[in-house]
C-alpha cells in the first residue's frame, strides 16, 4: 500500500512539474509574439524615414548634420531591434532597443524643430502624407508596447511565484525585461504637427 502511495504522489509530482513548465513556455512564447508586434511597427516607422528625410533633403538644405543625425540613429535602432527581435527573452537585447529608441526619438525631435522652421516643407503633400503615418506607426507601437508589456509582467509573475519558481529556476527561465523607457522624450510618442 505505502509503495502506491508514494507512486501516486510522485505521478501527481510529475504532471504539476509538466502542467508548470507548458504554462511558463506558454507565457514566454505570448510575451515573445508581443514583441515580435513591437518589431513590425518599429520596422514600419524605419522605413518611413527615410521617405521623411530624402522629403526634407530639398528645403533643408543647410540642416545636414540634424538629417544625417537622423540616418545614424535610425541605423543603430534597426541593428538594436534585429539583435532583440532574435532574442526577444534577453533582457540585455531589449534594453539596447529601448537607448537606441531613446537616441532616434531625440533626433526626430529635433529634426521636427528644425523643420517647423520651413513654411514649403510644412505644406508638402508628400511631407504631409509621410508625417501622417508616422503618427499613425506611433500610436500602433504604443499599443504593441503595451501588449507585449503585459505578457511580459504575466509572465514574469508566473515565473517568481512559488511553485512555479522551482520549474523556472531549473529549466533556464529567465526573467524577461518590459520595455520601459527611462527618457522623457521616449516616453511620449514622436510628435508629429505641421498646421
Amino acid at each position: 500500500m505505502g509503495f502506491w502511495i508514494f507512486l501516486g504522489v510522485v505521478v501527481l509530482l510529475v504532471v504539476w512539474a509538466i502542467g508548470a513548465y507548458n504554462a511558463l513556455v506558454a507565457l514566454r512564447n505570448r510575451f515573445k509574439n508581443g514583441y515580435a508586434q513591437i518589431d513590425v511597427q518599429l520596422n514600419r516607422r524605419y522605413d518611413l524615414i527615410p521617405n521623411l528625410v530624402e522629403t526634407a533633403k530639398a528645403y533643408m538644405t543647410h540642416e545636414r548634420d540634424t538629417l544625417e543625425a537622423v540616418i545614424a540613429a535610425r541605423n543603430t535602432a534597426i541593428s538594436a531591434s534585429k539583435a532583440a527581435a532574435a532574442h526577444p527573452d534577453d533582457a540585455l537585447a531589449v534594453q539596447g532597443v529601448i537607448g537606441a529608441e531613446g537616441q532616434l526619438a531625440g533626433a526626430m525631435t529635433k529634426f521636427f524643430a528644425v523643420a517647423e522652421s520651413y513654411p514649403d516643407l510644412k505644406a508638402n503633400q508628400t511631407m504631409l502624407n509621410v508625417m501622417e503615418e508616422l503618427t499613425s506607426t506611433e500610436n500602433k507601437v504604443a499599443f504593441a508596447r503595451q501588449a507585449y508589456n503585459d505578457g511580459v509582467m504575466e509572465y514574469n509573475t508566473k515565473r517568481e511565484q512559488f511553485p512555479s519558481v522551482l520549474i523556472a529556476n531549473n529549466f533556464g527561465f529567465q526573467a524577461a525585461q518590459l520595455f520601459e523607457v527611462d527618457q522623457p522624450e521616449v516616453r511620449q510618442s514622436v510628435r508629429v504637427k505641421f498646421n
